[in-house]
């Protein structure tokens, strides 16, 4: 295996995998456009140029066989570019599973004891290959563009020019000046005007200005728009628009022989300019192209070097406290100016302090598109697995969580989305006879609620039969017939996260063996997020994920239970009540009636085998909420609220349910950090017949 050197490797890696998602997303526009019945050349040229990138990325580290796949894959896009091979199916699938390839390439050189499967890229080498050489030929035809229009454009760029011309669409020569220190905006925003009314060909400096401060250039646009409307939309700040004379497919002539001949004749008849200039227009092709190059405004940096930071200003969070305490035990012996200047030092501090807190879990945040572009792929090669025509609609993958978070998601996710399509999404005819529209609708979707994150996966399938899921788990001996006959429709759909528990009658490569959705709740609990279903027979299922935005750094309620203090995720506090009236009983729990409803209490002593305080007869509730649901915790004091570094809790204790991590308070004890989620679940699934209690072990 390469040795690329420890800090070589991980930026190598990184940035190899960055490529790789970002010629997936290409990759995935290129697929949407297809099945729209079109091609676009900016998403094709996208992922050529991500592809050429990760070649010479390889070459540098020496990433040989990752190199030669960049290199076929290269290959296949120029030829796609050129119009030598023609988008389609099979062409697609196998950019797709080359990606697969890629990705298990990367995967393979992190984890640094996992073979690479020379199979795979063997046969992704040898489809590829096959692909180029089914490949159609092209044509040389020149429409009657004048042959110094051809003589200055790139082999790609003539293929462009003669698909517009074969679609029947005219050319335009659009002349511009620009000023050299406001280029490159004038140039984006005359090309995203031009792009709304067909293609960009190209774009190239005339060399006719002298001003040393401006730059004249020519672009030249294809579209099948009128006249009149290309005169409106560029005349400002084109300096002349004229069309460019073609000759239709059928009325052509063999092409003349490419010369020198200015472009003046035949573009000076059909002029629209809208300014007078120079008559004569000359396209020069200069050795070096005019360029202004952003400076670099990112690095990558490791994500240990930001907890090591965050971990850092958790300390400077307690010394903080312990100065605040020094302060109020000193105040009474300083004079009035030194109390003041005292306390302007310390809010200016805890002012400073926030600002850093706040810069760096900022950026430990990563947009849900990092997982999102990979789940887009998991739909299409399983949709095509199982001959369903399915629809992904996502929104609100621009929604920013933390960064390990995000690679928690994608497992449990993928598993939703396929399960959607297997168990969902009904076959053509099934959709056909219930009178819903033969392509399947899934749809993604992410917003922030606070100091939470919520994914919806959505889909307009058949729904979950809540009979069928009760049936099957009194068949494996989860439930009694007289339990099963007293569950409520959402405890009934709870069951579909039970170990073992499938309504597939057979056992196939994606589903049937009822071991899925129980290892996507335990891994949604792990990282602080609560499940919740909603389902309607006939009309479609919505699972939505409650998470928190981060784990790293959080505002926390200080609580006492017994005689040890826990820090309770101010994001999932609601309110805090005293206790003053006795919880009434209900079904064998506490109650408490809340402004008109009723709240289940949760005396955290008992649930965490605490002994209580018995000199002390006052209570207080924790109102927590997680999504949908709300749970008030009976404790014995609170001491307040802080900002709390939560810190892993080790492998032997790593499982230990109800806790999240710990953390150190003022006076330099280390804390606990309650799973508020994980509590929440264990109370709501718990019944009376099954009342459980967290342990320890």
């Amino acid at each position: 295996m390469t040795d690329y050197g420890e800090k070589g490797g991980e930026d190598f890696l990184g940035e190899a995998q960055e490529i790789v998602e970002s010629f997936s997303r290409s990759l995935l526009g290129i697929d949407s456009a297809f099945k729209k019945g079109r091609t676009d050349p900016e998403l094709v040229n996208e992922a050529f140029r991500a592809i050429h990138t990760l070649k010479g990325l390889a070459g540098i580290f020496s990433a040989v066989e990752l190199g030669q796949l960049a290199h076929k894959l290269e290959d296949l896009l120029g030829e796609v570019r050129l119009g030598r091979t023609v988008l389609g199916p099979e062409l697609l699938d196998v950019l797709f599973a080359a990606i697969d390839v890629m990705q298990g390439f990367i995967g393979a050189s992190k984890s640094g004891d996992t073979p690479r499967d020379e199979a795979a890229l063997a046969a992704i080498s040898a489809a590829i290959d096959g692909v180029i050489r089914g490949g159609a030929k092209t044509s040389n035809e020149d429409y009657g563009v004048d042959p110094a229009i051809w003589s200055v454009l790139t082999e790609y760029e003539e293929h462009r020019l003669r698909t517009n011309l074969a679609a029947g669409l005219s050319l335009y020569r659009v002349r511009s000046q620009f000023d050299l220190m406001t280029i490159d905006q004038e140039i984006e925003a005359l090309k995203d005007r031009a792009r709304q009314l067909g293609e960009v060909i190209t774009y190239l400096p005339t060399g006719e200005v002298t001003d040393r401060d401006v730059l004249e250039l020519d672009l030249i646009l294809a579209t099948g728009v009128p006249e009149a409307e290309v005169q409106a939309a560029l005349s400002n700040p084109a300096r002349q628009i004229m069309k460019i004379p073609t000759v239709s497919r059928g009325a052509m002539q063999p092409a003349a022989p490419v010369t020198g001949t200015p472009l003046s004749a035949a573009l000076a008849p059909e002029s629209v300019g809208t300014r007078p200039v120079a008559s004569d227009l000359h396209f020069e092709r200069p050795g070096t192209r005019v360029e202004m190059k952003a400076s670099v405004r990112a690095v990558r940096v490791d994500i240990r070097k930001l907890d090591y930071l965050m971990n850092g200003l958790g300390e400077m969070a307690i010394l903080k406290s312990s100065l605040e305490a020094l302060a109020v035990r000193i105040r009474a012996n300083i004079d009035s100016k030194a109390r003041r200047d005292l306390a302007r030092l310390l809010h200016a501090f805890d002012r400073r302090l926030g600002d850093m807190q706040e810069g760096i879990l900022e950026m430990r945040m990563v947009p849900l598109s990092q997982v999102f572009d990979r789940l887009a792929r998991g739909v299409r090669q399983t949709s095509r697995e199982l001959s369903r025509d399915v629809r992904l609609v996502v929104t609100g993958a621009e929604t920013e969580i933390d960064k390990l978070l995000v690679e928690e998601l994608g497992d449990p996710l993928l598993h939703m989305l396929r399960n959607a399509i297997d168990h969902g999404i009904e076959a053509l005819d099934e959709r056909a006879r219930v009178q819903k529209p033969q392509t399947g609708t899934i749809a993604l979707n992410a917003y922030q609620k606070g100091n939470h994150v919520v994914i919806e996966v959505e889909d307009d399938g058949r729904g979950i039969d809540t009979a069928r899921l009760v049936q099957k788990a009194v068949e494996l001996g989860s439930l009694s017939t007289s339990e099963a006959d007293q569950l409520s429709h959402g405890e009934a759909l709870a069951l579909m996260f039970l170990p073992g528990l499938s309504t597939k009658s057979g056992i196939t490569e994606l589903s049937g063996r009822g071991v899925g959705m129980d290892v996507v709740k335990t891994n949604i609990s792990r990282i602080g997020g609560v499940i919740d279903v909603h389902s309607e027979l006939g009309i479609g299922t919505k699972i939505t994920i409650t998470l928190p935005v981060t784990l790293a750094i959080v505002r926390a309620l200080l609580v006492r239970v017994g005689s040890q203090v826990f820090a309770v995720p101010f994001a999932s506090v609601a309110e805090v009540l005293i206790l003053e009236t006795r919880p009434r009983i209900v079904e064998g729990k506490e109650v408490l009636s809340l402004r008109g409803t009723t709240l289940a209490l949760c005396r955290l002593s008992q649930l965490l085998r605490i002994e209580g305080n018995p000199s002390s007869g006052k209570k207080f509730v924790v109102v927590a909420q997680v999504g949908e649901r709300r749970l008030g915790l009976v404790v014995d004091e609170i001491f307040g609220q802080k900002d709390v570094v939560i810190k892993a809790l080790g492998r032997s204790l790593a499982k230990v349910k109800g806790f999240s991590g710990a953390t150190e308070f003022d006076d330099q004890r280390v804390g606990l950090v309650l799973d508020v989620a994980a509590i929440v679940e264990e109370v709501w699934s718990s019944t009376e017949s099954r009342t459980k209690a967290l342990s320890y072990g």
